[in-house]
């Protein structure tokens, strides 16, 4: 599969794209993910990206796009590639299209997790992270808790509440992805590739995103014959 994961922070994009590798052995694609690989890799775009992270800056979209470019031409792409948050803005998103057609790429489509606020609101400010750099396992103290005297079940370490998963800090997160994220919902739809999925259970939603691949796929065939 080729598709993209857009959703409000909370939405479950990252939950739901670790579920879909599983269906078929497409890969998980974050804009962090590949600037980490890039630095780590110590390549001459990743020593660019670590430049401007260090400062505490943005990495501009042009460096990005160029390390997007290197990332879906690797061999683990050929399977497939779930791009998990990426892109968030009108100009990366046409930024894209264009360095898709160049690959000569083509999207299943676009999937839009549309999470109540209510919802998303509950998910983040009841989420605890493992404070341990090397494990940063993540619980719900409600759905999926940490053990009872909030150490992670996996190292040990105590779990915290992320000073982002505030409900302050949530609310400004929501209002920065409504002004320039959630316009990524029109533009896709206008290109007539957009699915839009009430996402309350991550397993409930890969299920609908596997159907309409596999409807998508039936349909093409029967174009085809």
């Amino acid at each position: 599969m080729r598709i993209i994961l857009l959703g409000a922070p909370g939405a479950g994009k990252g939950t739901v794209a670790k579920l879909l590798t599983e269906y078929d052995g497409s890969v998980q694609i974050s804009t962090g993910d590949i600037l980490r690989s890039a630095v780590k890799a110590g390549s001459e775009m990743g020593k660019q990206a670590k430049d401007y992270m260090d400062r505490g800056d943005l990495v501009p979209d042009s460096l990005i796009m160029k390390i997007m470019e290197s990332r879906l031409q690797e061999a683990d792409c050929q399977k497939g590639f779930i791009l998990d948050g990426f892109p968030r803005t009108i100009p990366q998103a046409q930024e894209l299209a264009n360095l898709l057609d160049n690959l000569d790429i083509a999207l299943d489509f676009v999937v839009n997790l549309n999470v109540p606020r209510d919802v998303v609101l509950d998910r983040l400010t009841t989420r605890r992270t493992c404070s341990n750099p090397a494990c940063q396992e993540i619980y719900n103290i409600k759905s999926n808790p940490p053990n009872t005297d909030g150490s992670c079940k996996k190292c040990g370490s105590l779990t915290i509440q992320r000073a982002d998963e505030t409900e302050e800090a949530i609310t400004s997160r929501i209002q920065v992805y409504e002004e320039k994220t959630a316009p990524l919902i029109g533009f896709y739809e206008k290109m007539g590739i957009l699915a839009d999925i009430l996402s309350l259970n991550s397993k409930d939603t890969v299920s609908l995103i596997i159907a309409k691949l596999d409807q998508n796929r039936c349909a093409s065939c029967c174009c085809k014959s």
